[in-house]
Order: C-alpha cells, then sequence, then structure tokens
C-alpha cells in the first residue's frame, strides 16, 4: 500500500467513564467504574441488574424532540461523539472538500432498543402500529449514514459488522480509505446502545455475564481469578483519521498515528475464544508485519480482556506465544474493567483509550484486581494508573463469530 501516512486530529467520547473524551480519559486514569444498578428499564425478573451506562444520559440535552423520536440511542451516542471529534479537529467545514472524507463507523447490534419497542407494538396494533421510520432506525449503516448527511461528507460510507470487533475494524477500514488514497480525512470507530430488556435478556440467557449484584463496580474483573462474566456496555468513540500532509498543511493537534493492522478468523466457534489462540496470534503478528516492527518494539497492549473465564487466558496465552519474554515486558491492561464490554463500540473506546496512551505517556489501570490468577500471568497495570513511555501501542479486539482485530498506534513523531 502507499506510504501515506494516517494520524489522529480529532476525539469524541461518550461512555460510562465520561461523556467527552477529555473525561473519558480521566475516567480510565482515575480508575473509574462506570457500572451500576440499570435505571433504564425494571430488573426485578432478571438474574443481572447492572451494566456500565452512559450517567444522566438525556437525549434532549442533545436534540430537539423531533429528531430525538426518528434515532435510535445507537444513532444519538456516535452523533454525539462524532460531533465533539469535529470540533476537536478545529477543521473549517466550508473550506474543505467533503468529497475527500469516508465516514466508516459501525454497530455490532444496530438499533435493538428500535426493534424491541416496535415489535411490542407490532403485537399490540399490527403492521399499522409499525413506525416509518422503524427500519432506518434499526439498520447498523445508519450511523455512518446519519454522521454523513450531518456534514455533507461524500467519500465511501458504509459500516463492517463484526460483533465486539466492530469498532476496530471500521477505523482499519477507514485508515485503508486514507491510505488507498480514495480521501484524506475519515470519520471512524463505533457506537452501541444494548442496555435494555431484550439486549440483557439475551446476554443472560447465554451465562455471559457477572451476577455480582452486591457490588457492581467490582463486577469486571479481568484476569483476576474470581472474575464471573462480562459487564453490558454502552457509548460510543469516535477517531478523526487525516492524511499526515493534508494535517501538516493546516498545523492541526496530532495525537498518534495509525501504522498498521492484522484482521483474522478463529474459524473454530460462534461464541468460544479458540483455546490456541490461533486466530488471535495471526491477527497480532499481521498488525506487526503491516507496522514493520519487531515484537519486541512493542510497549503496550490494551487487550480485549473481557473479564470471562476463558477468553482471558486464551487472550493471555495468544500474546505469550507471539512475545515470548518481552510479553512480560509490557503493560497490558483491559479498559473494560472500568467502561464494560460495549460490543461495538469496545474497539473504538479502547482503540481511543490506546491512542491517548501514546500521547500521554501513561497506562489506565486494570481495576478490580485482586486475587491472581496463576494462568493470568502479564503485568496487567492493576489498579492504578502507569507513567511508561509508549512509542507502540497495540489494541485487540475479538468478536462472536470468530473476528479478530488488532490495531497499531504509534506515538506521533515528524
Amino acid at each position: 500500500m502507499s506510504d501515506r501516512r494516517v494520524v489522529i486530529t480529532g476525539i469524541g467520547a461518550l461512555t460510562p467513564v465520561g461523556k467527552t473524551a477529555p473525561d473519558f480519559w480521566n475516567g480510565l486514569i482515575s480508575g473509574k467504574s462506570g457500572a451500576q444498578p440499570i435505571e433504564h428499564f425494571d430488573t426485578e425478573d432478571f438474574p443481572t441488574k447492572f451494566a456500565a451506562q452512559i450517567e444522566d444520559y438525556d437525549e434532549l440535552d442533545y436534540f430537539d424532540r423531533k429528531e430525538a423520536r426518528r434515532l435510535d440511542k445507537v444513532c444519538q451516542y456516535a452523533l454525539i461523539a462524532a460531533e465533539e471529534a469535529m470540533q476537536d479537529t478545529g477543521l473549517d467545514l466550508e473550506e474543505i472538500d467533503k468529497d475527500r472524507v469516508s465516514v466508516i463507523v459501525g454497530t455490532g447490534i444496530g438499533g435493538m432498543i428500535t426493534f424491541y419497542e416496535q415489535s411490542i407494538s407490532f403485537h399490540e396494533h399490527g403492521p399499522r402500529g409499525v413506525s416509518p421510520f422503524f427500519i432506518p432506525m434499526l439498520i447498523p449503516d445508519m450511523v455512518a449514514g446519519q454522521i454523513s448527511i450531518k456534514y455533507g461528507f461524500k467519500g465511501p460510507n458504509f459500516c463492517a459488522v463484526s460483533a465486539c470487533a466492530t469498532g476496530s475494524h471500521n477505523i482499519g477500514l477507514a485508515y485503508d480509505s486514507i491510505k488507498s488514497g480514495q480521501c484524506d480525512m475519515a470519520v471512524s470507530g463505533g457506537s452501541e446502545a444494548p442496555v435494555s430488556r431484550i439486549g440483557v435478556a439475551g446476554f443472560t440467557s447465554m451465562r455471559a455475564m457477572s451476577n455480582r449484584n452486591d457490588d457492581p463496580q467490582t463486577a469486571s474483573r479481568p484476569f483476576d481469578k474470581n472474575r464471573d462474566g462480562f459487564v453490558l456496555g454502552e457509548g460510543s468513540a469516535i477517531l478523526f483519521l487525516e492524511e499526515y500532509e493534508h494535517a501538516k498543511a493546516r498545523d492541526a493537534r496530532i495525537y498518534g498515528e495509525i501504522v498498521g493492522y492484522g484482521f483474522s478468523a478463529d474459524a473454530h466457534h460462534i461464541t468460544a475464544p479458540d483455546p490456541e489462540g490461533e486466530g488471535v496470534i495471526l491477527a497480532i503478528n499481521r498488525a506487526l508485519e503491516a507496522a514493520d516492527i519487531e515484537p519486541t518494539d512493542v510497549d503496550h497492549i490494551n487487550m480485549h480482556g473481557t473479564s470471562t473465564p476463558l477468553g482471558d487466558i486464551a487472550e493471555t496465552n495468544s500474546i505469550k506465544k507471539v512475545f515470548g519474554d518481552h510479553a512480560y515486558q509490557i503493560n497490558h491492561n483491559s479498559t473494560k474493567s472500568m467502561t464494560g464490554h460495549a460490543l461495538g463500540a469496545a474497539g473504538a473506546m479502547e482503540s481511543l483509550a490506546t491512542v491517548l496512551s501514546t500521547y500521554h505517556d501513561m497506562i489506565p489501570p486494570t481495576i478490580n484486581y485482586d486475587t491472581p490468577d496463576p494462568e493470568c500471568d502479564l503485568n496487567y497495570t492493576t489498579n492504578e494508573a502507569v507513567s511508561r513511555n509508549v512509542t507502540y501501542a497495540l489494541n485487540n479486539a475479538f468478536g462472536f463469530g470468530g473476528h479478530n482485530t488488532t490495531i497499531v498506534f504509534k506515538k506521533f513523531e515528524e
């Protein structure tokens, strides 16, 4: 591929630990847990009664009533984060070539809340009870579509859907749209709004989520021996990508650089990780090769680390196979210990955290780590943030269906 460099010049976030990108970062560095008892619905009949929710979210703080009614929360969250990212770029939208801006932003599930509510309306009132906005509010590509429409961006506009790898896949594809020369700028990332009756019911029926109802804030505990499942999260994170010379010409602030990625498949099981980690190893190795770096160059890995018994072990073992002894010199972490698992937005949130680690030379902690698991023995940056020079950092994100992604971020240098 071309030698065009791709840098990050704008960031936005709406998350359980902060409703802006700076607040998100401060929440991570301070070890804030976003888990709390569910506010969105009555949980009396549910075995899990908590999630990582956006605190005090009121859609009317961001949209007028008519607009809010026509946007599922998954689109609302993305539009809010995208607006922050666009403001952060410092771009004058009247001065740029909008044909050269792609919008590649995904969601793992789409308008789940809309689907649930409209299904009830159909059951109660028949076909005439279904909103004419049902389909546009439901489909996953509408997240990217709404952002494109709002700003008039006419470059490639679509989404990849790969469950919990979605956010990272979309960032990688946005990177490609610039690297290949199709565009000079790209809006990228992910959004998810799964904290609903049907969403929580689905995951609890799989027995995938923690049931630590007596202490939700300590429930997400990646790599801890007493972990018992993930905590469902929600929100959005957006990275605005830009070709380096384009960014340099306007003297843009640059947070970091993307230098490569690796995508792969487990080809193993619809939900369980491959215990041998072959797909994960392939994704990491492809990412290192694309970035043209050695395993010993890596300083930090923001791991997928969902707090599930099998997943954390499988990822740990894969990293040890790739990095050998150097694995123990890397500062690993799982920011899901604070944000919960935001599914299609997770890879985007964690990519943003990884970029900011290179920008600030700081590794957010893995909180709630109390009891070591002999099978998880890496340096997980436990309970307190660590200051460290971070030149190269990886973000791993994996999804149901066996989808694997690894993105390589680099500290920006002229």
